[in-house]
């Protein structure tokens, strides 16, 4: 496949030449977190078929989880949920066919939240978000009476305490179920997973605990698509699948830019990308020394990846402004998203009767 030519966006984006020809022929639009710049952002196509990107604030917001009709983002103290409330066949004025309320805030306080699933586990009573609580480094739920309820946490994790050990990350869920995690480390005293960040990596069976792969760098977003096991190898700007069988990491695409954030439609899977801030989180990962043999430059946006072949077929990036992203969702069926904000005359109308 050849490479994509550019189609710029405005002053803030430029795309391949097909990307929004992509969204229409996947019949799908996308959602995404920016870390660094605090916004939640949907692309999606306009009723001529063009590109549109709409976005909201949300200061730090990192994990993300949809169904295309409920929507759960995490902030920098809070984790919010939105609720579609148009009706199938009804559109806004810029054409969008899903429109997320803010309908739920819960207060857990600076956990640095990172990656959401929906589901159940230990004495949950019902279905609902569980998520990685990176300061706790434990899996947990919303509490109705504290900040957070704790559910699991790595074996080699000796106490619940505030203290980023492991920097316990993604989070991949087998149905409604978690089944695997991410760390930096193995790491049990305070911070020092920073000291790990080149090969401290590992992959975890939630079920077991027991580690299933290890050697990775700061790997991130794991997922279980169709029995296999993908993860971002993000030191090394790899995408890839795991082998829990034998701990195996097998790249199937180089990814240029600092890799977190992962979605899959059918063959492709989308990937986020950052540009590594300059500090000691980033300093001296196998990736710049990569971009360097490469003679590139990290990039802040998304691949299109065909799984089959390995080959990037589209893509979008931020050319100012955003320089991280966190998480990527895929909205099946969506052809245009809209958030409402949190002041201002549309939430005051937006008043709808169950």
């Amino acid at each position: 496949m050849s490479a994509p030519t550019a189609a710029p966006l405005g002053p803030l984006m430029l795309t391949s030449q097909g990307f929004a020809g992509w969204l229409a022929e996947a019949g799908l639009s996308l959602a995404l977190t920016t870390y660094q710049a605090g916004r939640l952002i949907f692309l999606g196509l306009k009723p001529d078929g063009s590109l549109r990107a709409h976005e909201r604030l949300i200061e730090q917001c990192q994990g993300l989880w949809t169904d295309g009709d409920t929507l759960w983002v995490s902030g920098k103290a809070m984790l919010w949920r939105f609720a579609n409330d148009l009706p199938p066949g009804m559109g806004t004025a810029q054409g969008a066919d899903r429109r997320f309320v803010p309908r739920e805030a819960r207060v857990t306080g600076r956990i640095d939240m990172h990656d959401i699933g929906m589901g159940t586990m230990a004495d949950m009573a019902a279905p609902g978000p569980i998520f990685v609580n990176t300061l706790y480094s434990c899996l947990a739920a919303v509490s109705e009476t504290a900040s957070f309820r704790p559910l699991w946490r790595p074996p080699f994790i000796s106490a619940l305490v505030p203290e980023d050990r492991c920097h316990l990350n993604g989070l991949a869920m087998d149905g409604d179920r978690p089944a695997f995690v991410t760390a930096i480390s193995r790491s049990d005293v305070a911070d020092s997973w920073r000291e790990r960040r080149t090969d401290g990596g590992v992959v975890l069976d939630v079920a077991s605990g027991e580690v299933v792969a290890s050697g990775l760098s700061m790997p991130h977003s794991p997922r279980l698509r169709d029995g296999r096991l993908w993860m971002l190898n993000s030191g090394r700007g790899e995408l890839g699948v795991v082998s829990p069988a034998d701990g195996r990491f097998t790249p199937v695409c180089f990814c240029p830019g600092y890799a977190r954030g992962l979605a899959f439609i059918g063959r492709w899977a989308v990937v986020g990308l950052s540009r590594p801030r300059g500090n000691q989180t980033f300093e001296g990962l196998p990736l710049g020394r990569l971009l360097a043999e490469k003679d590139a430059a990290p990039r802040c946006g998304l691949l299109v990846v065909d799984t089959q072949t390995g080959q990037i077929a589209q893509w979008m990036r931020f050319e100012h402004t955003i320089d991280e992203l966190y998480d990527v969702a895929v909205l099946p069926r969506v052809r245009q998203a809209e958030a409402i904000g949190f002041k201002g005359d549309e939430i005051e109308r937006a008043v709808s009767v169950e």
